[in-house]
């Protein structure tokens, strides 16, 4: 088994992730946005937007600025010139993906997730899931407010209580989506509206039948992938697969000459090289990066490959909060050299940060004359007039001094 070093892996990894690619020198395309897709295989969902919403950042990470209906038109689109290139599911969480995966996702090798919790739901009111899928097929896209008026029934009606107390409706149209009969037709101010799924994926894709096994190793291959090297444990979390399910399309890519093992230097599992990675001499560049890229999503990996513990803070208490609210680490130069708080003041019309901090031994004049560049470029594609630096951590008054 050959052993690789650690700076090899790091390399491998950014490579397989996009970052070794040059941003294009023009205003992105639908095709940059399938070549990012080739790289990173999905984009995560997140309803958290303090700063941009983390299904547009690692576009901008990669590409820098582009307009964000690039991804709307793609993902959310029903204009037959413009086919739908991609599909949201249940993916390493609510994700977009390419459409031509969702064989893959429905081919049994991916555990029911949280939704089968609402079974009860389900077998308490059996002509619950009728009646929902007869109003999406009149309405549809719709989203489980609507639905609910529509039904007009008061044992449905979203009664008070806390937030996380959902509507029954509601709760069907997350089991209906979370076992592939219902899809996002399309989003209104991030809200899911549904469809029914035979809408929204293509018949030629939707009729494709794919074993379990088939698509365990299709999930592995992208996995693979999109991480360069791997542990077997990496590989399963970017889809959120089951370990034996994972352990055994390993072994089989293994066979194949897909996947070849490795051992990466100070790390104490094996890995898993995928057989089209490539290894660039250096990743230069920069990019700021969300919470949810996929760079950095599995924080064990973020670690061993990097030396960067990355914690999100959102739902700590603010008095214990080390780095603040929505952290973005700052890739520089293949390094993750800083990490700042931000927060998009659209009233205000900045870029806020509300904290920064260097990594240690990180030349933190040079990272904050980056950093700045990258902040004011952010702000710009956002709309926002400027960036504005606050007090927190050891980077700020330096990147205050690069951003005047």
């Amino acid at each position: 088994m050959q052993t690789i070093s650690l700076s090899v892996a790091r390399r491998t990894a950014l490579a397989a992730q996009g970052f070794a690619d040059p941003r294009p020198a023009s205003a992105p395309t639908r095709r940059h946005l399938a070549k990012v897709l080739s790289r990173v295989q999905l984009l995560q969902l997140d309803s958290v937007n303090v700063a941009v919403r983390a299904h547009y950042m690692p576009l901008f990470s990669r590409l820098g600025p582009y307009d964000p209906a690039l991804v709307d038109d793609a993902a959310w689109s029903h204009r037959a010139r413009r086919p739908r290139l991609l599909v949201e599911s249940w993916a390493h969480e609510a994700s977009l993906l390419p459409i031509e995966d969702w064989p893959l996702l429905r081919s049994g090798a991916k555990r029911d997730g949280w939704w089968r919790n609402y079974t009860r739901v389900v077998d308490t009111m059996p002509g619950l899931l009728d009646d929902v899928l007869a109003v999406v097929k009149e309405h549809g896209p719709i989203g489980a407010g609507a639905i609910e008026k529509e039904l007009e029934t008061e044992a449905v009606r979203r009664g008070p209580g806390a937030w996380w107390e959902r509507s029954v409706v509601k709760k069907a149209c997350e089991y209906l989506f979370g076992v592939g009969q219902l899809s996002t037709g399309t989003r209104r101010s991030f809200e899911r509206l549904y469809d029914l799924t035979e809408r929204v994926v293509p018949p030629e894709i939707l009729s494709r039948k794919v074993s379990a096994d088939e698509g365990a190793r299709g999930l592995i291959d992208r996995s693979a992938r999109a991480l360069g090297v791997a542990t077997e444990t990496d590989l399963r979390d970017y889809y959120r697969l089951g370990p034996d399910v994972t352990r055994q399309a390993v072994q089989e890519l293994v066979e194949e000459g897909v996947l070849e093992p490795v051992q990466v230097a100070d790390w104490r599992a094996v890995a898993y090289r995928h057989v089209e990675a490539r290894t660039p001499r250096a990743v230069p560049g920069r990019a700021l990066l969300c919470p949810f890229d996929p760079l950095i999503w599995e924080r064990a990996r973020t670690e061993r490959l990097f030396g960067f513990r990355y914690r999100i803070e959102i739902y700590v208490p603010e008095p214990k909060r080390v780095h603040g609210y929505y952290v973005f680490p700052f890739l520089l130069d293949g390094e993750l050299s800083a990490r700042v708080d931000l927060k998009s003041d659209r009233a205000a019309g900045v870029l806020r940060v509300q904290g920064a901090f260097a990594e240690p031994g990180a030349d933190q004049t040079r990272v904050a004359a980056e950093l700045a560049g990258e902040l004011r470029t952010m702000a710009e594609w956002q709309g926002l007039d400027g960036v504005a630096v606050g007090e927190r951590g050891d980077l700020a008054r330096a990147l205050r001094r690069a951003v005047k």
